[in-house]
């Protein structure tokens, strides 16, 4: 049974380094940690070295990196993997070095080619810890996927990869914990009907009034706001999704329920109503979530 500690980081393709970096630290409120400059920029909402890596390419996700539970949760994945048939790989000492990562593994979701990278352990940041600024960000809260067939990905994820499901709407999305971590949901695979694509991306933050404070604050720097405030049925979380220079979609979320690794309730499925996704019903801009390519990358030629 694989463990996990936490999803790690989100690797993003961006059209321009500079105008995101400087989003994504000085309107989103994250910290630069470093990069080469050119291809890369790292930043951070927490204790690790990053939580966000940036790259140029068509705006959408490149990668998703998941932190096992320990070291002895690699070959155990690298097992189920190899027996449910799927493509899998070391994660190269090149990357390890630059993703600041331990040992690992990368494999590709079969859906949506999405690549994964799954590992132990991150170095720690500079002795300067994360300090929050323009909103008090705890920390990288979730992403979802949408998937041309949303069940075939769901089962790929709960039958494969151990992820446990804490609620679904029915026929739209179905959102699921990296186990044991206790947080509602770190992925949410939606219904892409025949579409594969990042959703959006979040962040957690710890005060409720960072999520109307936010609302005034983007307003004022004239950063769409596409959904929001509001309160996810599933979750709990008050929410604020808004766009980066790219068109992809960014949340903010305060509070989220959190599971007990033994006795946690059943997961439950939820109407595909209004008040299932926002029980303050407000309006949802059609450009949320329209933004957001799959980078698909090649698995090698041979499997380790």
């Amino acid at each position: 049974m694989i463990r996990y500690k936490r999803l790690g980081y989100l690797a993003l393709n961006v059209t321009d380094l500079d105008r995101s970096t400087q989003f994504y630290r000085e309107t989103v409120g994250l910290q630069q940690v470093g990069g080469d400059g050119v291809s890369v920029r790292y930043l951070r909402c927490s204790d690790k070295h990053h939580d966000i890596a940036l790259y140029v390419g068509k705006p959408g996700l490149k990668r998703v990196g998941l932190e096992l539970e320990s070291a002895a949760q690699v070959e155990p994945l690298r097992q189920v993997l190899r027996e449910a048939g799927r493509d899998v790989v070391n994660i190269s000492a090149v990357d390890r070095t630059a993703m600041h990562t331990g040992p690992g593994v990368r494999t590709w979701e079969p859906v949506s080619g999405c690549t994964f990278d799954f590992y132990a352990g991150m170095e720690g940041a500079d002795a300067v810890p994360f300090e929050p600024t323009v909103a008090k960000i705890q920390r990288l809260g979730h992403l979802v996927l949408r998937s041309a067939d949303q069940p075939a990905t769901v089962r790929y994820f709960t039958e494969v990869l151990n992820f446990k499901v804490s609620d679904s709407i029915d026929g739209a999305v179905t959102f699921m914990r990296c186990f044991p971590n206790p947080f509602h949901h770190s992925l949410g695979i939606s219904n892409g009907k025949g579409r594969n694509g990042l959703h959006h991306l979040n962040f957690m933050v710890s005060d409720a009034d960072d999520i109307g404070t936010s609302m005034w604050r983007l307003k004022k720097l004239d950063v769409p706001i596409v959904n929001g405030p509001g309160r996810h049925l599933p979750s709990g979380s008050m929410f604020l999704y808004f766009l980066d220079p790219d068109g992809l979609t960014v949340e903010y979320s305060f509070g989220m329920e959190e599971f007990a690794e033994e006795g946690a309730r059943e997961p439950r499925t939820l109407p595909p109503v209004s008040k299932s996704f926002d029980l303050w019903e407000g309006p949802v801009d059609p450009r949320k979530a329209a933004v957001g390519e799959i980078e698909r990358s090649q698995p090698a030629a041979q499997t380790v």
